[in-house]
């Protein structure tokens, strides 16, 4: 069985995070592990409260997964800060771990600051010239390119510029713009485009994280980048569409909507 590692924070309320990560890893058939950086306290509310796991110990994470099991691919979400971020680079360059994907966790749906503004050029720096794929949103390219991004032709001038800091390629995704939901690849000098009719739905926790994490069980299963990112938005797309109504505010994805057919309520 293929293997993926994601490396991120967990979520209390199971939608986003390392839990978003391994529910897709194995919706989509992949063995998947963790190493975690911070835990969060968080519901459908918003997220009330973080703290950073210790560096030897976020260190020792990957290392035992690294040194015995290993990974076939590897994603990573909330880094929390500049530290943090130096240890994971630092692993991933000892372990050579790839494929990398790196999903630039910034603010929480609710607005909840998950990365230190001064880790910002730790990330562009240290790690996101070792990654495979970043899978930034419009936000998040914005702060990382330094350009506001408005139309989907700013989408590729942002990839394409974000792309120069290293990484293989960059996926920038369009769901805070209106209309359809419009998404740039740019990779090996070449633009992709995917789009989807934007689903009306309320309940959409967690479909960063669980983009990502589908991309890497994707890569992990040898698929193409452009293959991975395809299939991806496809499982993604029906994980919206069967968005969980639970608690009092934004609910999760349905990760198993590949397992289970009930209505949410049944």
């Amino acid at each position: 069985m293929k293997k993926a590692l994601t490396i991120a924070g967990s979520d209390s309320s199971g939608g986003a995070g390392i839990q978003a990560d391994l529910k897709t890893f194995s919706a989509l058939g992949v063995y998947g592990m963790s190493a975690i950086t911070a835990v969060t306290a968080q519901n459908t509310l918003g997220v009330f409260g973080a703290e950073e796991v210790a560096l030897p110990l976020i260190a020792s994470q990957i290392d035992a997964i690294a040194t015995d099991i290993g990974a076939d691919a590897v994603k990573t979400g909330m880094l929390c800060s500049a530290a943090v971020i130096e240890v994971v680079a630092q692993k991933v360059r000892e372990y050579k771990l790839a494929p990398l994907v790196i999903d630039p966790v910034m603010i929480s749906k609710s607005g909840y600051a998950l990365l230190a503004p001064e880790a910002v050029a730790f990330l562009k720096e240290k790690l996101i010239p070792l990654a495979t794929l970043i899978t930034p949103n419009i936000p998040e390219a914005e702060v990382l390119s330094g350009m506001q991004i408005r139309t989907e032709s700013e989408m590729r001038v942002a990839a394409k510029q974000l792309c120069s800091l290293g990484c293989e390629a960059v996926l920038i995704k369009g769901g805070h713009l209106p209309g359809d939901a419009i998404d740039v690849l740019y990779a090996g000098g070449s633009y992709y485009i995917f789009s989807k009719e934007r689903i009306a739905q309320k309940h959409t926790h967690g479909t960063g994280c669980t983009l990502s994490a589908a991309i890497t069980s994707l890569l992990a299963r040898q698929r193409t980048l452009v293959e991975a990112v395809g299939e991806a938005k496809d499982y993604l797309a029906v994980a919206i569409a069967r968005g969980l109504a639970m608690g009092g505010g934004i609910g999760p994805v349905d990760h198993f909507h590949t397992f289970f057919k009930e209505k949410e309520n049944d």
